[in-house]
This record gives C-alpha cells, sequence and structure tokens, in this order.
C-alpha cells in the first residue's frame, strides 16, 4: 500500500489550503450550536443523478433527517469551477469538505480507483454491483489512507452506450470513426476497435458532433436523452462499455467533527440515497434507450426516432476479448503491481481473470 499523496500542489492552491485549514475549523463551531451548515459539491449538473436525487436530498431530506438541525448548500462539480480531476485533492486539502468524486477523471491520476469501472467489465447492472460489492473495501482503505477521505456512499450513472450519427452494425462497426470518450480507458478500448478516440467533456458533446469534431460518442443513455444527443445522432448501441461511478466522501477532520448522532443521520440517509440511485440507474438506462428511439414505454416528453443497434454474440465475444488483450493489461501498466494485486484480491474472483505484472 502506498503512503498518503505529498505531491506537489500547483501555486495558487497554497492559498486553498490555508484557507482549507479555515474551513476544518468552522464545523467544530457550527456544531456546537444547533444549527449546522454543510457545503457539499455534487455530480454532473443537468443529469438525472444530481436533479433527481443528490440536490434534493440534500436541500430538503437531511434538515427532515436531522430535525432541522443540519442543512446544506450543494452545487455540481462542473458548475463550481472545479475540474473533476482535481476533486480527491481539493477534497484531501478540506477545501472542499464533502463531495462526489466521478472515479474515471480521478484515475487520471489514481488508476487503481477505477478498476470497478473499466471499459468491457460490466456489460449488465448485475454484473456491476457483484464487482463494486466486492471492490468497495479496497476503495475505503484507498481513499482513506491516501486521501484522508472517508467514503460514505457510491453510486452510479446509467450505462454508457455508444451514439453515432451514421448506421453501424456493432462494436466492429465504429474502426475509421471518431469517437468521443470521458476517459484514458475508454480511449484505449476504442482505439482497439480501430476508431480514433476524442476526449471531450459532457457538456461540449453536442456541440463536437454538429461541428464534425466527432462521429460517435460514448455517454449514458439518459444523460444523452438530457442533452438532445438524439437530434444529431441517428444510431445507438444496447451495449453498457461503462457506467460511470462516482463516490461520494468527506474530508474525515470535517466529518469527525460533527456530533456522532448527526454523523449517523447522514449516514443512514446516504445509504437510502445510494440504493435510490443504483435502482434508478437501472431503470433510467432502459428509459434513455427507449426516450432516444420514441418507444411507447418513454415517460418523457421528448422523443427521438434512433434505431437501437443489438448487442450479438459477436458482440459480447469481442467485448470479452477486448477486456483481457486490450483493457486490462493497459490499465495494469498505467497502474503497476498495487492494481496487480488489488486486481488478482479483489476481482479476480469475480470474473475469473487474472491480472499479470509484466514486471516480473
Amino acid at each position: 500500500m502506498r503512503p498518503v499523496s505529498h505531491r506537489l500542489l500547483p501555486a495558487g492552491w497554497y492559498g486553498l489550503l490555508i484557507a482549507a485549514a479555515l474551513l476544518l475549523q468552522a464545523p467544530l463551531a457550527l456544531a456546537q450550536e444547533r444549527a449546522i451548515r454543510l457545503k457539499v459539491v455534487g455530480g454532473l449538473a443537468d443529469v438525472s443523478q444530481y436533479v433527481r436525487f443528490e440536490e434534493p436530498f440534500w436541500r430538503q431530506r437531511v434538515p427532515e433527517l436531522t430535525g432541522g438541525r443540519v442543512t446544506a448548500e450543494i452545487a455540481p462539480f462542473d458548475r463550481a469551477g472545479i475540474r473533476g480531476e482535481e476533486m480527491l485533492q481539493l477534497m484531501q486539502l478540506g477545501v472542499v469538505p464533502f463531495g462526489t468524486v466521478l472515479l474515471s477523471l480521478a484515475a487520471t491520476e489514481e488508476p487503481e480507483l477505477n478498476a470497478v469501472d473499466l471499459p468491457a467489465l460490466s456489460p449488465d447492472l448485475a454484473t456491476l454491483r457483484r464487482t463494486v460489492a466486492a471492490y468497495r473495501p479496497h476503495l475505503e482503505n484507498l481513499l482513506r489512507e491516501r486521501f484522508g477521505i472517508e467514503l460514505l456512499a457510491t453510486y452510479t450513472y446509467p450505462a454508457q452506450v455508444v451514439f453515432c450519427n451514421r448506421a453501424f452494425d456493432g462494436l466492429a462497426g465504429l474502426a475509421g470513426r471518431r469517437v468521443r470518450t470521458s476517459s484514458v480507458a475508454q480511449s484505449e478500448m476504442v482505439q482497439a476497435l480501430g476508431a480514433t478516440p476524442v476526449v471531450t467533456p459532457f457538456a461540449e458533446i453536442v456541440p463536437a458532433m454538429r461541428a464534425g469534431v466527432v462521429e460517435c460518442a460514448v455517454t449514458g443513455t439518459l444523460s444523452g436523452h438530457a442533452i438532445g444527443l438524439y437530434e444529431v445522432t441517428t444510431h445507438v448501441h444496447a451495449m453498457a462499455i461503462t457506467w460511470g461511478i462516482a463516490v461520494f466522501g468527506a474530508n474525515a477532520n470535517a466529518l469527525n467533527v460533527l456530533p456522532r448522532d448527526v454523523q449517523a443521520q447522514l449516514l443512514s440517509g446516504l445509504q437510502r440515497l445510494e440504493a435510490e440511485i443504483w435502482d434508478a440507474a437501472d431503470r433510467e438506462t432502459g428509459e434513455g434507450l427507449a426516450c432516444v428511439s420514441g418507444q411507447p414505454s418513454c415517460t418523457l416528453s421528448r422523443r427521438g426516432s434512433m434505431v437501437i443497434v443489438p448487442v450479438s454474440a459477436t458482440d459480447d465475444e469481442r467485448r470479452r476479448r477486448l477486456l483481457t488483450e486490450v483493457v486490462l493489461p493497459r490499465w495494469v501498466g498505467r497502474c503497476g503491481s498495487d492494481c496487480v494485486e488489488a486486481w488478482n484480491q479483489f476481482l479476480a474472483p469475480v470474473f475469473g481473470i487474472r491480472a499479470v505484472d509484466p514486471t516480473r
């Protein structure tokens, strides 16, 4: 296990470090009073996880859970001037006392964190649940020991699938196309399919598609619907490439100064919120596909007319081959022996695939 990270920080962060020290003292004074006000940074703006679950939980349910003793302000990270890649460091400093971390973004610096959501790993939600449950104890230790962050909940977005602006018949049909991706691991998988990955922020997917920067995009089924992706694409593949796992955590000092009963109330509420988000991800994966394709089962007012490309046996075989021959070895190459040990201890029993350390 590696020690707590002590990387050199950008110059502007030392001012934040001073502010963090003051911020970590504030909850102690507040906790001695009746009213406790929490500052929370949530997930992506405008998508279901934030709009339907995270924001109402902190603004409405937390005061109810605590009898009005705790109130909270929350803002999505992508509208709070925060890069997702920086969330862990900001939480470590206490600048963000409570926050949602999208693991695919955090994996830019800490690839070991995103073992649970490697591309081609979990083609359905049942597999994803087993994966996260098996790896969660390791996630808890990583966050606590390297960053001083307590893991309080895990969230998942609906399945991330491939949208394209012209017909294709499966994974093999992506060859030669420019495909929007959101992580290094997604890019490696897309490249292995003979396509060109283009890392693009979520908010810029539709403009990139309109401008011809990309021809396809990997993103969530319902979030793709929410941003109107069905207006600029024609076909969508039903296979889950990734999901978008996020962790909700707290700077350990900020959490520990809260009264014990308040901590228990928050944890109880977060456990319920976690279950609701996972159940919703299951429903919304199907709802997103139904709505972008204009099926009668769609409950939303806006509907597309896209063609759903079904998952073939050839696609599933190719997915597993990509996992074993490309995705897992390249992840190990970026991450090193720690990842080999973590995979083989926690995830090899789930998938029957062992990681090999190329340096040994």
